[in-house]
């Protein structure tokens, strides 16, 4: 099962560094910047086929998801000086709360 969150993680990173792209492909129009993020989403969606065997699917995005968004979140703030709210700051970590609580009864429930 350590495998299986590995590639987890894996995936989560590489759709992270894709949609950290997406700004700086202007629209698509910059050729490496879109070549990298498109690289970068396989990645993630190729990582993700040998998690589907293992998660069930709505845990595996539920976590891949709630990860991306908590990570670009800090992301954002830290390169783009992108700033949130105190409610959407608690809203995050909510999130991350709802992971860690779908993640912990993944293998208890079948």
């Amino acid at each position: 099962m350590v495998k299986t969150y590995l590639f987890l993680a894996g995936a989560v990173f590489f759709e992270v560094a894709g949609t950290m792209l997406l700004p700086i492909t202007q629209n698509f129009t910059k050729l490496i910047p879109t070549a990298a993020l498109a690289f970068f989403y396989l990645c993630a969606f190729y990582l993700l086929t040998f998690v589907a065997d293992k998660i069930p699917i709505a845990i595996m995005y539920a976590t891949w998801s709630g990860l991306g968004i908590f990570t670009i979140a800090i992301l954002g703030y830290i390169f783009f000086k992108q700033t949130l709210a105190w409610q959407a700051i608690i809203g995050l970590f909510l999130i991350v709360i709802g992971i860690i609580l779908v993640n912990s009864f993944t293998g208890k429930l079948s």
